[in-house]
């Protein structure tokens, strides 16, 4: 087997026990909202709303460009 597969088993399993043992139900309360959701389904929600976020941002502000040689 290949060390980039094994490690990704391990971050995978890693990853389900997390979200396993957060199952409880928490308030999320944003202004006049309330809604009640579980942490399984927060977490990867708050996650991919932040990756999304930082993409974003670096895209439109042209961070994380590399250097372009003048011509």
């Amino acid at each position: 087997m290949k060390p980039k597969f094994i490690a990704l088993v391990v971050v995978i399993i890693l990853v389900l026990i997390f979200l396993i043992q957060n199952t409880g139900v928490v308030t999320l309360r944003l202004y006049f909202w309330k809604i009640s959701i579980s942490q399984t389904i927060l977490i990867p929600l708050a996650m991919a709303f932040g990756f999304g976020l930082g993409y974003f941002v670096a895209k439109f502000t042209g961070k994380g460009q590399k250097n372009k040689k003048a011509e």
